[in-house]
């Protein structure tokens, strides 16, 4: 946080603090392009240490050993009673080696929004439990895509992976000065950013019920009285969320074993139920995403196709996704009802479902680091292509 002084710009800003002027200003939405004096001006990608103004030294020479000029540190320091000395990130806010619940997250979003101010949070919508639903945004350009994570409970590692990519995204374009390649995607293209889909569910497969009735009894019939809910999927409702969209959804009704809740595979009795799924597709229907991708797990496989409702350009982008990722690229399934499956059917554009991973849900955290690898990489080609 710096205090602007007459005929100050945002370029100005830019050079004092080695960060793009674009991030600056996004940074800052309350302010208008025309700066005021004693306007207070955040500054992305930068902490702050507070010193008692006794603290011995000159600005000058405490500018030179943080290799920023002068100009900077007198504007963090107006009032000269305490002395404000920047500290740029240079490392992770985000850990994704953890079990990684709702509270985690929400923490995390906090943070990150806090240091990095240019990412924007909105809830649009709420859990059975009353839970947000989040979404992050990063970008200004006029592409849309959207990425969303744990739709299934059990699949939580997903959400880690997200955060961490948003983290180091941010990370990457306030400090890599000389790579103006990040921030061509930043004004080419919006990321919409659903870390948790499904955060009551989340929350069941890693803490266990809560103590709120009825749905701490219901949670454990539905389980057949087991405590245990690794193997949990569905919503706190026992609804599989991503078997409630209105593609051919019958179908799905039709050939799933449950006809009632259950920890995964049961469709709802129709289209959309949830609150969950209600706020996916309304956000989808109101944001005229070009591209979207669910990140699930397991089986490093990535589905792309559905029904020939996708478009030629699809199979361009999945086979570069195949290439950074070593996923294989699988055109059909048969399976039906996914967010995916409602997007491409819908609105013909591309859509993916990539199963991060292999092995048996839930994925230890021991992969997170080659799950992280392989969805930073097809990320950043997503953000390539457009």
């Amino acid at each position: 946080m710096i205090y602007a002084r007459k005929g100050d710009t945002w370029e100005l800003y830019s050079r004092l603090f080695s960060v793009p002027q674009e991030l600056i200003i996004d940074a800052n939405p309350h302010l208008s392009h025309e700066l005021h004096e004693g306007a207070i001006v955040f500054i992305p990608g930068y902490d702050v240490v507070t010193y008692h103004s006794q603290i011995s030294g000159s600005l000058e020479q405490m500018a030179h050993s943080l290799s920023l000029p002068v100009e900077a540190l007198e504007r963090m320091n107006e009032d000269r009673l305490l002395l404000r000395l920047p500290r740029r990130l240079e490392t992770f806010i985000v850990n994704g080696k953890q079990p990684y619940d709702f509270a985690v997250m929400k923490q995390d979003i906090d943070d990150l929004c806090t240091y990095y101010p240019f990412i924007r949070q909105r809830t649009i919508g709420t859990s059975v439990l009353g839970q947000p639903l989040i979404e992050l945004s990063v970008g200004r350009g006029p592409k849309k895509i959207h990425v969303n994570a744990s739709f299934h409970a059990n699949e939580w590692i997903t959400t880690a992976a997200v955060m961490a990519f948003v983290n180091e995204y941010a990370l990457r374009l306030t400090n890599d000065a000389l790579d103006r390649s990040l921030l061509d995607y930043y004004k080419k293209v919006t990321l919409s950013i659903v870390p948790m889909v499904n955060p009551d569910g989340v929350n069941l497969v890693l803490n266990g019920p809560s103590e709120t009735e009825p749905h701490r009894s219901e949670v454990l019939e539905i389980n057949g009285g087991n405590l245990d809910f690794s193997q949990w999927k569905a919503n706190i409702r026992g609804v599989d969320l991503n078997n409630q969209f209105p593609a051919k959804w019958e179908i799905e009704q039709m050939r799933k074993i449950p006809k009632g809740p259950a920890p995964r595979d049961f469709p709802g009795v129709a289209p959309l139920t949830e609150p969950e799924t209600k706020a996916m597709a309304r956000l989808t229907e109101d944001s005229d995403f070009a591209i979207v991708v669910a990140f699930h797990t397991q089986g490093k496989e990535i589905y792309w196709g559905y029904e020939g409702f996708e478009p030629k350009e699809a199979e361009q982008i999945v086979d570069e996704l195949a290439k950074v990722s070593g996923y294989q690229a699988v055109r059909y399934i048969d399976s039906h009802a996914g967010y995916r499956d409602w997007f491409v059917q819908k609105w013909q554009r591309p859509g993916y479902t990539i199963e991060l991973g292999e092995g048996v849900n839930p994925l230890p955290l021991a992969q997170f680091d080659e799950i992280y690898e392989a969805s930073r990489n097809m990320l950043l080609a997503l953000l390539a292509v457009c």
